[in-house]
């Protein structure tokens, strides 16, 4: 498999919670993962930016039910126009 984005991260968001896993290449060739979980009120989901960007967190896919997305999308979609 080709490998498309190097620093990237997946994001479960839920009502009350989001999972996000960063996977990142180590200096092995091979692939470090992190998970966390952070809490949907707006300052949790600042934390989680600042989190990923820690990284150097370029990609981020999200899986949501419902409209529990719209809270995380707004805040990363405001960092990324900065």
């Amino acid at each position: 498999m080709q490998v498309v984005y190097t620093h990237c991260a997946g994001l479960d968001v839920h009502k009350k919670t989001v999972t996000a896993c960063v996977i990142t290449p180590n200096q092995k060739g091979g692939w470090n993962r992190e998970v966390r979980t952070f809490e949907t009120h707006t300052n949790s989901l600042l934390n989680m930016l600042d989190w990923l960007l820690s990284f150097g967190c370029t990609q981020v896919a999200m899986e949501s039910t419902g409209e529990y997305w719209r809270p995380v999308f707004n805040i990363y979609d405001n960092a990324a126009t900065k």
